[in-house]
C-alpha cells in the first residue's frame, strides 16, 4: 500500500480512509462526462482537524489531492487524476450558526446549498447564492468555483456574499477569519483570494455568508422579444422602471425554447416564433402586481415587447421555471452534450448569436445547439449536441466557441471555473503576466504542488 495512504489510515482510521471497493463510484467522477477514474484511497474527514491532520500527511509524502463537494461541477475540477487521494467534504455538514444581527450565517463546507437556503429562510432571510444544483451541491464548492447562478444580477456571484473563511493550506495548517463585519480592512484581505481558486491554494473548510432581507411581493413573467439588442433595452427599462430593480433575468433562444416545448414537453406559455424569450422576476413591494403590469403594459406599446405572461400563482411560476430548467432534462431526450459557459460582453451579444447561429452547423451534419444564459452580467450557456460524440468533433466544437469567445473580448468561464476541461484554453482570456502571477501565488501556498494538480495551471 502507499506509504502516505497507509499513514492516513493509521492515524485516522478506515472509517475515515477507504480504499479499493470500499470506494463509492460517486468519488469516481463529477459531471463534466470524463472517464470515471477511482482515486487511490477516499478521505472522508469530519472535522476540520481531521482535514488538517489528512493534508499534513500529504504534504509530507508529497501525495496529489484532489478535493471533493457535491461532485456537481461541470469543468472537471473534482474529477479525481490517476494516483491522487480524494479528499471528499460530504461529511463535513451543517449550518452552525444564523446570527440575525448581523444578518449572515456559518456552515460548514460539506453542506448542500439547499440547507443554507433552508436555514436562512427559517431566520426570515435569504442566500444570495442561487444555482439549479442547489439540491446537491455543497456550499464550499460553490466558493471554491465562485459560482454564480440565477441572482448574480441583484446579489452577484458567490464572492460579494462571502464575509469570512476557514482555509486549510496544503501543508495542514489552518488559516481563520470567520468575520461577520461587512467593513474590515485589516490588512490583506486573504480570503479573497481562495474564493474561485478551484481548491487549488487550500481547502475551504467553513463559511460565513452575509444574508439578504427577503424580497416581496416577488413577479414572474416570460417576454418574448426580437433579439438581444431588444433584451438589453428591456433590461436597462427595468431597472430604471421598477423601484426594486430585478432579481432575474433569463434568456433564451428560439433554438432552447423550441426543444423545451417540444422534445422536453414544457408547456408553451407563448406560441413559438420569437427570436429571443426572457423570464424575469421583480420585487414589487407594497406596489403590488399592477406596478409590474403597467410597466410590461408600456413595454408591449413601445414594441419592445412582443408577447408576455404573467404567473398568477405559484404553480404558474413553477411553470414558467420549467422552461428554463428544461435544459436539466436534456440527458433523457438528447444526444450526449458539449457545454460551454462563457462570458461575451453585452454590446457583442449580438454578434455572438449570429456567429453561432453561421458556425455551428458547419461542424457536423445532424447537430442540435442551443443557447441560453443569464445575459444581464453577459453569460452566455452553450451547449452543442453531435449526432455522434467523440473526441475530434469535441475538439471542433471547442474551437468554434472558444475562439468566438476570445475575439470578441470574453471569458472562457464565466462561473463554472476552469478545472481541467478548460485548462488549455485559459491563456484566450488571461495574459502572460497574469497567468505567471497565477503561478506564483500557487508556488507560494503549495510549494509542492500536492493541491488539485493539472487543474486551472
Amino acid at each position: 500500500m502507499n506509504a502516505a495512504v497507509e499513514e492516513l489510515r493509521a492515524t485516522l482510521g478506515p472509517d475515515l480512509v477507504r480504499v479499493g471497493d470500499d470506494i463509492p463510484q460517486r468519488n469516481w467522477h463529477d459531471q463534466v462526462g470524463m472517464t470515471p477514474t477511482r482515486p487511490l484511497a477516499l478521505v472522508l474527514p469530519r472535522s476540520t482537524e481531521d482535514v488538517s491532520k489528512a493534508l499534513a500527511i500529504c504534504h509530507r509524502h508529497r501525495q496529489p489531492v484532489v478535493t471533493q463537494g457535491g461532485m456537481t461541477g461541470l469543468a472537471g475540477g473534482a474529477h479525481p487524476g490517476d494516483g491522487e487521494v480524494a479528499l471528499s467534504l460530504e461529511r463535513m455538514v451543517g449550518v452552525e450558526e444564523v446570527d440575525p444581527a448581523s444578518n449572515t450565517l456559518t456552515a460548514l463546507a460539506g453542506t448542500p446549498l439547499y440547507l443554507v437556503q433552508q436555514a436562512a429562510e427559517e431566520a426570515g432571510l435569504m442566500c444570495g447564492i442561487d444555482l439549479g444544483a442547489r439540491g446537491s451541491c455543497s456550499i464550499g464548492g460553490n466558493i471554491s468555483t465562485n459560482a454564480g447562478g440565477n441572482q448574480v444580477l441583484r446579489y452577484g456571484m458567490a464572492r460579494k456574499n462571502v464575509l469570512g473563511l476557514e482555509v486549510v493550506l496544503a501543508d495542514g495548517r489552518v488559516v481563520r477569519s470567520l468575520n461577520k463585519m461587512m467593513k474590515n480592512n485589516a490588512g490583506y484581505d486573504w480570503t479573497q483570494m481562495f474564493i474561485g481558486s478551484e481548491g487549488t491554494l487550500g481547502v475551504v473548510t467553513r463559511v460565513v455568508l452575509g444574508l439578504h432581507a427577503r424580497p416581496r411581493g416577488v413577479q414572474t413573467a416570460v417576454l418574448a422579444v426580437d433579439g438581444v439588442e431588444d433584451a438589453i433595452k428591456v433590461l436597462r427599462a427595468a431597472e430604471r422602471g421598477l423601484p426594486g430593480g430585478l432579481l432575474v433575468f433569463e434568456a433564451m433562444w428560439s433554438e432552447f425554447y423550441g426543444i423545451a416545448i417540444t422534445t422536453i414537453g414544457v408547456p408553451a406559455p407563448i406560441p413559438a416564433g420569437h427570436d429571443l424569450y426572457l423570464l424575469v422576476e421583480a420585487p414589487t413591494g407594497e406596489a403590488g402586481p399592477e406596478l409590474f403590469e403597467e410597466f410590461l403594459a408600456g413595454l408591449y406599446e413601445e414594441g419592445l415587447v412582443k408577447d408576455a405572461v404573467i404567473a398568477k400563482s405559484k404553480a404558474e411560476r413553477d411553470r414558467l421555471w420549467m422552461l428554463r430548467e428544461s435544459v436539466y432534462e436534456y440527458g433523457k431526450h438528447m444526444p450526449k452534450a458539449v457545454g460551454f459557459d462563457v462570458s461575451i460582453p453585452l454590446g457583442r451579444m449580438r454578434e455572438a448569436i449570429d456567429a453561432l447561429r453561421r458556425d455551428m452547423p458547419k461542424i457536423v451534419d445532424g447537430i442540435v445547439w442551443v443557447v441560453f444564459g443569464h445575459v444581464a452580467d453577459s453569460n452566455l450557456h452553450v451547449n452543442a449536441m453531435p449526432p455522434v460524440y467523440g473526441s475530434e468533433v469535441k475538439l471542433a466544437i471547442e474551437k468554434v466557441v472558444y475562439d468566438l469567445t476570445s475575439s470578441l473580448g470574453g471569458s472562457v468561464s464565466a462561473e463554472h471555473g476552469i478545472g481541467r476541461a478548460k485548462k488549455p484554453y485559459l491563456g484566450l482570456s488571461r495574459t502572460e503576466p497574469e497567468l505567471a502571477l497565477m503561478a506564483t501565488i500557487k508556488s507560494a501556498l503549495d510549494p509542492a504542488g500536492i493541491l488539485n494538480p493539472g487543474r486551472v495551471l
